[in-house]
C-alpha cells in the first residue's frame, strides 16, 4: 500500500517544522569521532577522556550506600536550582586557595561545564552577538553558542596561549559582547597563559568594559611548575570562571559550577531553571560526600602522577617517531597537546588513513569557528591511553606521516 506524505498515517517532514536555529546545528565532530574510535583495537588520542581504569568506583559505591542509608529522602528528592550547599561551600572554599573570594551564593551548580556554557550564551547571546576567542579554541563552545547564532572572531594562539597583544585592535573593530579564554592547558591546544598576559587581558576588558569567560576545567590537574593568579581573581567584578568535576573525578556524574558577580548568577539561576530544574540532587551529593572527606584531593594527586607520566612518553614518542619538521605543544598540565605536521599533510584527510591503522586524532580543522585554519594540526590526547599504547599509536602516526610525506616528493 503506498503512503503518502500528506497523509494523517503517512510520514511527517519533521525538516518543515523546525526552526531556523535549530536547523543551523551541527553534531561535534568530537562525539562523531568518537562513535568511529569506539573499537577496542583502535589506539585513540581524540577524546578528552580521563582514564576509566583511575575512576575512584569504591569510593562512590561507598558515598551511594551510605547517602541512602542516612539520607534517602534528600539525595533522592528535587533540589534548589543553585545546586547543593554544602557542596557549593566545599567549592568556595576550594578556590579560595587561589585567591578566588567567591561565597557559595555565587555559586551555581550545572550539569556539567557544557551547560554552563549553554546557559551563557541563552543570558548573553542574540543572533549576530560577537564573541571573541582564540584560535584554536573549545570545540564545545562553539557548538553551545553556534545555537544561539553567535559570531565568531578570533585572535591567534601561540605556544604560551592567547596572543593578548593583539586583543586591543579587534576589540575596536569587531566590538564583541565577551572574551573567553581557556588560561590553563588549553583545550585543544595545551597552552598556559603567563601572568603578565592575564593582566594585559584585564586591562583591555576593563578599559572597553567587557566581560570575561574564564574556563578552567583543568586547573587542578598541573604536573609542574606553580599555579598561576586566576583572571577572576584580578578581575572578579567582570569575570565568570567555569570549572568542573568531570576530570578530577568522573564524567559521569556531570557535575560543574559557575561562580560570578551575584546579579549574573541569579539571572543564570532563571536560565537553568527553564532547561533542567536543577542538577542531579544525588549526584550534587555524591560529589560532596567524596570532596569533604578528603577522598578528591589524594584521587587528584593520583591522576596528576599518572597523567604526567603519559603525557612525558608522549612527548618522548613524537620526537622518536615523527618527521623533523613536526613540532608540538608541552603542556604543563590537562589532558591535550597540539600537534603540528609538515605543511603539505592535511590531518583531516589523513584521518580516514589513520583510522585504518587503528589509530585516532582530532583534526585540527575542528577547533576552529569557521574551519580556516588548523590544516596541519591534531589535538592528541594522553591521559585515556596506557603508556605503552601512547608509544605504539604515536609510531603508528609517524609511519603515515613520513608516508605522506614520500607522495608528496
Amino acid at each position: 500500500m503506498t503512503v503518502y506524505a500528506n497523509s494523517p498515517t503517512g510520514p511527517v517532514d519533521w525538516e518543515r517544522f523546525l526552526s531556523q536555529r535549530a536547523q543551523k546545528m551541527k553534531s561535534s565532530a568530537i562525539r562523531e569521532l568518537l562513535k568511529v574510535t569506539q573499537q577496542p583495537e583502535v589506539i585513540s588520542f581524540a577524546g578528552g577522556l580521563p582514564a576509566p581504569e583511575l575512576f575512584p568506583v569504591r569510593e562512590i559505591e561507598e558515598a551511594c550506600n551510605y547517602l541512602l542509608r542516612k539520607e534517602p529522602k534528600r539525595a533522592l528528592q528535587y533540589s534548589t536550582t543553585e545546586g547543593h550547599p554544602p557542596l557549593r561551600e566545599f567549592l568556595a572554599a576550594t578556590v579560595a586557595k587561589y585567591g578566588i573570594q567567591h561565597g557559595p551564593d555565587n555559586i551555581l551548580i550545572t550539569t556539567g561545564s557544557q551547560q554552563a556554557l549553554d546557559l551563557i550564551g541563552k543570558v548573553f547571546i542574540d543572533p549576530g552577538t560577537t564573541i571573541l576567542t582564540a584560535e584554536p579554541t573549545y570545540l564545545g563552545a562553539i557548538q553551545a553558542w553556534r545555537a544561539y547564532e553567535a559570531e565568531f572572531v578570533t585572535i591567534p594562539l601561540d605556544d604560551h596561549g592567547m596572543c593578548v597583544e593583539q586583543l586591543e585592535e579587534t576589540i575596536k573593530e569587531k566590538k564583541p559582547c565577551f572574551i573567553y579564554v581557556l588560561p590553563n592547558f588549553h583545550n585543544p591546544a595545551g597552552t598556559t597563559l603567563p601572568e603578565y598576559r592575564r593582566k594585559h587581558l584585564v586591562k583591555i576588558a576593563r578599559k572597553y568594559d567587557l566581560i570575561i569567560v574564564e574556563d578552567d576545567p583543568y586547573g587542578a590537574l598541573r604536573y609542574e611548575d606553580d599555579d598561576i593568579t586566576p583572571i577572576s581573581v584580578m578581575a572578579p567584578e567582570r569575570t565568570l570562571y567555569l570549572g568542573t568535576f568531570s576530570k578530577t573525578l568522573t564524567p559521569g556524574l556531570r557535575i560543574g559550577w559557575i561562580m560570578g558577580p551575584m546579579e549574573i548568577i541569579q539571572r543564570l539561576v532563571r536560565a537553568k531553571q527553564g532547561a533542567d530544574l536543577h542538577t542531579s540532587t544525588f549526584d550534587q551529593m555524591i560529589a560532596n560526600d567524596i570532596a569533604q572527606r578528603g577522598i578528591l584531593k589524594v584521587h587528584v594527586r593520583r591522576l596528576c602522577n599518572v597523567y604526567r607520566q603519559r603525557r612525558d612518553t608522549m612527548l618522548k614518542a613524537l620526537e622518536t617517531h615523527w618527521p623533523e619538521d613536526s613540532s608540538w605543544t608541552h603542556p604543563q598540565g590537562g589532558l591535550f597537546l597540539w600537534a603540528r605536521v609538515p605543511e603539505p599533510i592535511d590531518t583531516a584527510q589523513l584521518f580516514p588513513k589513520a583510522v585504518e591503522a587503528k589509530v585516532a586524532y582530532v583534526a585540527g580543522v575542528h577547533f576552529f569557528p569557521y574551519a580556516d585554519g588548523g590544516h596541519n594540526a591534531m589535538r592528541l590526547n594522553f591521559s585515556n591511553s596506557k603508556p605503552e599504547l601512547i608509544e605504539l599509536g604515536i609510531q603508528r602516526l609517524g609511519g603515515l606521516l613520513d608516508a605522506e610525506l614520500e607522495q608528496t616528493k
